[in-house]
């Protein structure tokens, strides 16, 4: 969603880059390549004039004249503003005392309130609570029936005594809800409510008739991300007409501009507390506005990668996989396969690999990724007998062909399988033994790199190898020096013996470079 806007800053950022020190111009110059990127991203105006011009004053400061390198901290300063404008913190869920914790979802028709509730009983489930929908919708068409299908699939009850289509009292319903939680021992009761074309009196008074019978915990407006600045005006309507606790963003997988979502927590001054950014059931999440601002500025999203990771990876598999790679070297192509299913449950490889830092470069190959590739390798390994899988060399040019017409893909696919397999396994038997990626050299203590021509020529004896950074060299020479003063005969010594801090302290070298010299 946030593409164009992410493209823009980009090029914005790549003109500071290489100088030492900002000019009241290229602050100025900035500030309009943002202003500009806000502008067409459909952000609202008020909001655009107060991110810039906070921009320009923090850049005008001490922490960025002062800093070693200024489009950096430019960079930082946008990040941490448009955290600001986002929220700020990440809003969590209040639940109830005692009794069941009541939870209003309120918003326009077409915007998602009915899917939204399902994913986000499916969310609490996932969080140990005992959540039921309640069908308080009797005015859109099939719009109990959706809830129950819904509800059905992520295997949540749903309290629905009305058939809707037009007929029944929905205060009655979501009323009788409460009652009915409280007898079944549910926690969290979601009220799904009726929508409209456009903000109307009757809208209102239902929702706020519904408000005050339930006498909800948390009032959510749902607004769909897609619909720009008229998200803003019919956020500020349903506030002053009925009041709610935060807001919720549907189809943040969209391609639209995205300017809802950095208007609204800044205009209403509620926060955004939930995203849906796809149609699966389990594509909801919370919503961190230091994680999205981190997206927007091609920064990556690792924390939300690291958290879908670990719901979905087996670790007691993973812990038996790698303890096989470490303990016998082996790794064969049912393993290989396990991974690859379990990679598959994160959900789509696109979205995943647009949570790496830097992806945004890459943007155009991971739309056009074909998600079947994983479908298609899978054939390719289950066409292969038990022996071709475990012992993948004996796979000669006849068994190709047949493994290739048994899952009707071309010779070159199984060969182009076979020869990646066999150099995705040299390379993490190499990490798992701690020797690094071959062929890279190897940096001590970090497990990175081994191989022949990472290790190269051991120095001759009574010489030290002087590295090529200047500055590292300028103080091992130091370094040296101070050691021949205290030992002649050994001015090399031992590198523990060797005061490397004193010595960086002397050339002015920035803090904590001494450690980078041992």
């Amino acid at each position: 969603m946030f593409a164009t806007l992410s493209d823009r800053l980009a090029d914005t950022f790549k003109n500071l880059r290489g100088k030492g020190k900002l000019s009241e111009a290229d602050i100025d110059a900035t500030a309009r390549e943002i202003r500009i990127a806000l502008l067409e991203a459909d952000v609202a105006l008020p909001v655009v004039k107060d991110f810039v011009a906070a921009v320009k004053e923090r850049a005008r400061g001490e922490e960025v004249s002062g800093a070693l390198n200024p489009a950096q901290q430019v960079v930082k300063i946008v990040n941490e503003e448009l955290v600001t404008i986002l929220g700020g913190e990440t809003r969590r869920l209040r639940f109830a005392k005692t009794g069941p914790t009541v939870i209003m979802l309120a918003g326009l028709q077409g915007a998602g309130k009915t899917t939204l509730a399902a994913k986000l009983a499916l969310w609490l489930k996932e969080q140990g609570k005992t959540p039921i929908l309640v069908a308080a919708d009797l005015q859109r068409p099939n719009a109990v029936n959706q809830l129950q299908v819904n509800g059905e699939r992520v295997g949540v009850p749903v309290f629905a005594p009305e058939a809707g289509n037009g007929t029944g009292d929905p205060v009655a319903v979501a009323r009788q809800s409460i009652e009915e939680a409280r007898r079944k021992l549910h926690d969290v009761v979601i009220v799904d409510t009726a929508g409209r074309l456009g903000v109307d009196a009757d809208l209102m008074q239902q929702a706020s008739d519904i408000r005050d019978a339930v006498h909800p915990d948390e009032i959510l407006f749902v607004v769909d991300a897609m619909i720009g600045q008229d998200a803003v005006n019919t956020a500020l309507a349903f506030q002053e007409g009925v009041g709610y606790d935060g807001v919720v963003l549907t189809k943040l997988d969209g391609d639209a501009r995205g300017g809802a979502a950095l208007s609204i927590a800044s205009i209403t001054g509620k926060p955004v507390m939930f995203a849906s950014n796809g149609e699966k059931m389990t594509d909801f999440d919370l919503f961190h506005p230091d994680r999205m601002a981190s997206r927007i500025l091609d920064m990556g999203d690792m924390l939300t990668l690291i958290e879908q990771a670990e719901k979905t990876f087996d670790s007691e598999e993973s812990r038996k996989a790698a303890e096989k790679l470490v303990s016998t070297g082996d790794f064969t192509l049912d393993d290989f396969l396990k991974q690859m299913q379990q990679i598959r449950k994160l959900g789509s490889l696109s979205k995943i690999m647009g949570m790496l830092p830097g992806m945004g470069q890459m943007r155009e190959q991971l739309e056009n990724f074909d998600e079947r590739e994983i479908d298609r390798i899978q054939a390719v390994i289950q066409s292969m007998t038990p022996a071709e899988r475990d012992n993948p060399k004996i796979i000669d040019g006849s068994r190709r062909a047949r493994i290739a017409k048994g899952s009707g893909r071309q010779v070159s696919d199984v060969n182009q399988l076979v020869d990646r397999f066999f150099e995705a396994r040299k390379m993490m038997q190499s990490m798992a033994r701690g020797g690094g990626v071959p062929g890279m050299p190897t940096v001590p203590g970090m497990g990175i790199g081994a191989g022949k021509r990472g290790k190269g020529k051991a120095p001759a004896k009574g010489k030290k190898r002087v590295s090529g950074n200047p500055a590292k060299a300028a103080a091992q020479q130091k370094a040296i020096a101070s050691r021949a003063e205290k030992n002649p005969a050994n001015p090399f010594g031992n590198p523990e013996q060797i005061d490397v801090d004193a010595a960086a302290a002397d050339l002015q070298l920035p803090k904590d470079f001494s450690k980078f010299l041992k």
